[in-house]
């Protein structure tokens, strides 16, 4: 797992420089600096109100008795778009878009669903629930 995320930590930001280059070469330094400046101002924007809207649904669910499954995996899944909308670079953005959009948010939680019960299934996560 960990040679994942060092090899993560060392591709992302070299294709992310890759894209910012091409795309200030297309439409210009400074639009590209203010596209990177918006989108992160709107992605948190967007982030908080997704996160208090699942926010409110787990709580909603708890206070009926139910447990917030699904309300968890999509906080996950807003919770890391946002941290990605908020890392500077365009791919990151695109990405933490997808995740944040109630729309686009699906086709990412049943890969987060596998790896959850794959790290189950292994027995080294636990998983508590107290009452």
């Amino acid at each position: 797992m960990l040679r994942y995320v060092v090899i993560a930590l060392i591709v992302i930001p070299a294709l992310e420089l890759i894209v910012i280059f091409q795309m200030g070469k297309l439409i210009g330094g400074w639009p590209t600096f203010g596209l990177m400046i918006v989108t992160g101002f709107l992605g948190a924007w967007l982030a908080r109100r997704e996160g208090l809207k699942v926010w409110r649904q787990a709580q909603n669910l708890l206070s009926l008795g139910q447990l917030p499954g699904d309300s968890i995996v999509d906080g996950i899944c807003v919770f890391t778009g946002g941290i990605l909308l908020l890392t500077p670079g365009l791919l990151t953005d695109v990405l933490g878009f997808l995740l944040v959009f109630p729309l686009s948010r699906p086709m990412f939680k049943g890969w987060i669903y596998a790896l959850l019960r794959k790290m189950a299934d292994r027995g080294n996560t636990y998983f508590f629930w107290r009452r």
